[in-house]
């Protein structure tokens, strides 16, 4: 195919705005998979993504359009997630596009999260089509929408706005045309040396690493030696092709073109999502730009069931490998052996990475609280570097400490006006300082300083309650501010449970650690005598419950009873096995869902 006939593109929307069913169209029109082969959400093939509805993984599929003209056509779809907590994937596709559709449902108009990934875009300086979906909806609303769109930004005033129907197919041939028409083709020349952005990876167990790559100059074939620019990792391609959707080997890839390329490697560690891939005898004389890696946002730690934990972990390396936002590093805790310590962009992400190690991988895992980073400077004036603690077992004792630091993101939060009151007393009461306050039309974009702590478990999910579903929340690291926090420690049946920890502010110490022990009171396993859970701040005790026993009155002989005897054989029992038992505590999910519970 010429380079001039190449078209590389993403689609952006806000969530559930159609971007799957218009991705659908495309193929379908396209004849890039036959009837039989089509089916709803074909691109999210995940089983996550099928029960959420959501995506969660971007997918790349090439498509051959016949257009008006009489020319055909290479259009390179790149697939984009809609949920904040993967813009990541997002900007990974957009970092491989020239263009970009911006899709706006005509029954709910320009909602948060196309305002956000429209600033991707336009930062990566991307053409952006804007289009209307849903026109065949009864509460549809095309003039306002369309003027929604136009005010947010001055591009789009002389701009034409197509109006489709997704589901019907009604229009989506002019978006077709519009593709050739207004995108830009990739610039790019076959005589230089390789150069080409791994913008995503899969790891299939036969294969090894498949590296998803967009061409920018020379040739990519089979049998080629490779190396990648940051690492010097070296290889020998065994496969290159295309996704039509499914991976379709051809015999080489050139400038402009998007497709795979099968390294052979099994390390899940040697290919970085953003390097740039070129030859090692003729390698290209600068690497692309590429973008920044995915700072996690909440940590929290994954302890295998039932012991499993060699399974645990060969699914935690390939996981890592093929969603490159997923970070992770082993630890061993007390109570529950060897494990993960993961990070995470927010808790969607979190809850998606459990659920796919359990369908994918048949991996059932423990999950502790999640938590934020901080920097503990110590007492101890040897040590001049802060001490980073991403996870409460390794917070230094009290008596330690000199200050903490704890980490703060810029939160970008795009509300109706009509829910702009509840929205800011909800940044309000944790802990959030106004930045700045914005209006696009009929939304106000707020910019909050927010602790990461305080919007680590369930900020986003009250944001979508305040604001009926439709505020979005962006989030980026900003930077530490020293903070008053102190750590909870839970101890059960007298024995420190390290993977209960948690870091809080000290004005919360006393309510969140009431709240810990009355949830353990309902959720830890009873045994056959009582078993008394208690908090502790800085050694001291600031909340204690008994969990209650599972009492049998062995001292029972018919119908006769002895209190005296039953009394002395559960003092007996009561010492023997709690003395037997302080070190053999297994705690169910159930426990660590209560923390995450606590309001």
């Amino acid at each position: 195919m010429k380079q001039t006939h190449i078209r590389n593109f993403a689609i952006i929307a806000h969530i559930d705005h159609g971007k799957s069913t218009l991705a659908d169209r495309i193929m379908e029109q396209t004849k890039t998979v036959s009837e039989r082969e089509s089916k709803d959400q074909l691109l999210d093939n995940m089983e996550v993504e099928q029960a959420h509805g959501i995506t969660v993984k971007s997918r790349t599929v090439r498509n051959y359009y016949r257009a008006d003209n009489g020319e055909e056509y290479d259009y390179n779809f790149i697939d984009t997630p809609g949920n904040v907590d993967f813009s990541y994937e997002v900007s990974k596709s957009l970092a491989a596009s020239d263009g970009a559709i911006l899709l706006v449902d005509a029954t709910q108009g320009v909602q948060a999260q196309a305002v956000a990934n429209f600033r991707l875009a336009k930062q990566n300086g991307l053409t952006i089509i804007p289009v209307i979906n849903k026109i065949d909806s009864e509460t549809a609303d095309v003039n306002t929408t369309a003027q929604q769109i136009r005010q947010l930004d001055p591009i789009f005033n002389h701009t034409k706005i197509l109006e489709i129907s997704a589901k019907t197919g009604q229009n989506v041939h002019d978006v077709l045309e519009a593709i050739y028409q207004e995108i830009p083709a990739p610039t790019g020349q076959l005589e230089k040396p390789l150069k080409a952005l791994v913008f995503d990876s899969l790891y299939d167990p036969f294969k090894g690493i498949v590296a998803y790559v967009r061409l920018y100059d020379g040739q990519l074939k089979a049998g080629q030696h490779l190396k990648l620019m940051a690492d010097q990792t070296g290889f020998t391609s065994h496969e290159v092709g295309a996704f039509a959707p499914d991976m379709k080997q051809s015999k080489q890839l050139s400038a402009g073109d998007v497709g795979y390329v099968v390294t052979g490697l099994k390390d899940p560690q040697l290919i970085r999502v953003g390097d740039t891939l070129t030859e090692s005898n003729r390698p290209a004389d600068q690497a692309l730009p590429g973008y920044q890696p995915a700072k996690s946002m909440v940590f929290a730690g994954f302890y295998p069931k039932d012991d499993h934990y060699k399974e645990l972990k060969a699914a935690v390396e390939k996981l890592a490998l093929n969603d490159s936002s997923f970070h992770y590093v082993e630890e061993t805790s007390d109570a529950l052996g060897p494990g993960f310590r993961c990070g995470f962009l927010g808790m969607l992400h979190l809850q998606i990475i459990r659920e796919r190690l359990n369908d994918e991988y048949q991996v059932a895992v423990l999950t502790t609280a999640p938590n934020s980073t901080y920097q503990v400077y110590l007492k101890d004036k040897r040590v001049e570097t802060p001490l980073i603690v991403t996870n409460p077992v390794k917070f230094p004792d009290f008596s330690k400490i000199d200050y903490v630091e704890e980490s703060f993101v810029k939160a970008v939060m795009t509300t109706p006006s009509a829910s702009l009151g509840p929205v800011m007393r909800l940044a309000d009461n944790h802990l959030g300082t106004l930045l700045d306050m914005n209006n696009h039309g009929d939304l106000v974009e707020l910019v909050y300083k927010l602790p990461i702590s305080e919007i680590a478990y369930d900020f986003f999910n009250e944001l979508k309650s305040e604001s009926h579903g439709y505020a979005t929340l962006d989030t980026s690291f900003l930077d530490y501010e020293l903070a008053d926090v102190v750590k909870i420690g839970v101890h059960i049946n007298y024995a420190p449970v390290d993977a209960l920890d948690v870091i809080v502010h000290r004005q919360d110490a006393e309510k969140i650690a009431q709240g810990i022990v009355k949830k353990m009171k309902y959720t830890v396993p009873r045994r056959l005598y009582p078993m008394p859970v208690q908090a502790f701040v800085e050694g001291k005790s600031i909340a204690r419950i008994d969990v209650p026993p599972l009492r049998k009155n062995a001292a029972v002989n018919g119908d006769k009873r002895s209190i005296s005897k039953k009394q002395q054989l559960l003092r007996r029992q009561n010492v023997n096995k709690r003395q037997a038992a302080r070190s053999d505590i297994e705690l169910p999910q159930e426990v660590f869902n209560a923390i995450l519970e606590l309001d």
